[in-house]
């Protein structure tokens, strides 16, 4: 039987293998320095998260937390958005334009996950809306982290300082804190203007018209509108309603007599629609607000969670007090 030939090699080659079989294993990479800022962890709903760095594929479900992310100047981190109610802020369009738009509404959850994102933030809990399967915990199992705009918390409270909060929150998530940090202290000015300049004025009792044919829609006394009334020297008739928004009886509206109306402006129901409802109703004709004509207007936008609502406030203190 013959064995297959080997070659032996001289001594001399064999010493610079042995040299290198007998060099010491390479030491290994040091890890790298987390981000400025980072680990940060945050509490949002009741739902608690630890980010080693900002999120690098961010998609937003709502026009308002859209626009939070444009103001801090984050549209390169946003993969996709959804769901406007109205116009974007001119002062973000051309950035909100770089942004793929993934549905005109909600995407669905395949849409979603197609955009491969680290990160969804959505507006108001529809975003979220288990029936879907875009649940905050359905997205976690997916690898994907959160944030809910605080006025949809199961619990708490929806105020200017809990705007302060959102925007804090969102820059430090992002990593752009300081840039938060001056949006806060420009907003703070401007709301203190405006409560300078009605120092002193009587609150005008107001009623808000969001929709509705059978009830009224109506904004309650746990959102950002009602804070928004207050400080632009009104006081909601409904601010009794323990909700952001919820339906009122007409009767109700009738009892109450506002002397405003507040007309929330989106959707394919336009404004005048919405004023001839009121006016050509019989059983509303007594009402102050109706029988003077005395309407005031707000696109939905300027009434949410978000970054407009510092200047929303100076927008309808404008037309509460036309001569202040």
């Amino acid at each position: 039987m013959t064995w297959p030939r080997r070659t032996l090699l001289p001594a001399a080659a064999l010493l610079p293998l042995l040299a290198a079989c007998s060099t010491a294993p390479e030491k290994p990479a040091p890890a790298a320095k987390p981000a400025p800022g980072f680990p940060y962890t945050v509490s949002n709903c009741g739902v608690k998260t630890t980010y080693q760095a900002p999120p690098q594929r961010a998609v937003t479900m709502n026009q308002h937390v859209t626009e939070v992310m444009l103001a801090l100047g984050l549209e390169k981190s946003l993969v996709g958005t959804a769901y406007l109610d109205d116009a974007i802020l001119p002062a973000y369009k051309k950035a909100y334009d770089s942004v793929p738009v993934l549905a005109k509404e909600y995407p669905s959850k395949e849409a979603l996950l197609a955009a491969n994102p680290d990160f969804v933030y959505g507006g108001y809990s529809s975003a979220f809306a288990e029936k879907d399967g875009r649940s905050r915990d359905d997205l976690k199992r997916a690898g994907i982290d959160t944030r809910l705009n605080t006025e949809y918390c199961p619990s708490g409270s929806a105020s200017v300082d809990d705007l302060y909060r959102e925007v804090r929150e969102t820059g430090r998530t992002f990593g752009v804190a300081d840039r938060a940090e001056t949006w806060i202290r420009e907003a703070r000015g401007t709301v203190a203007a405006a409560e300078k300049r009605l120092k002193d004025a009587a609150p005008v009792s107001v009623f808000v018209y969001d929709s509705g044919d059978k009830t009224a829609f109506t904004a309650g006394g746990k959102g950002i509108g009602n804070e928004l009334i207050t400080r632009a020297g009104g006081r909601n008739v409904f601010a009794d309603l323990d909700k952001s928004f919820g339906d009122a009886t007409w009767e109700q509206v009738v009892a109450r007599k506002p002397e405003v109306v507040v007309i929330y402006d989106y959707g394919s129901t336009t404004v005048e629609q919405k004023k001839k409802r009121l006016l050509d109703d019989p059983a509303l004709k007594d009402v102050p607000a109706i029988k003077n004509r005395r309407f005031a207007v707000m696109p939905l936008s300027d009434t949410v969670l978000g970054v407009r609502v510092p200047a929303a406030v100076d927008k309808l203190a404008a037309q509460l007090h036309p001569t202040r």
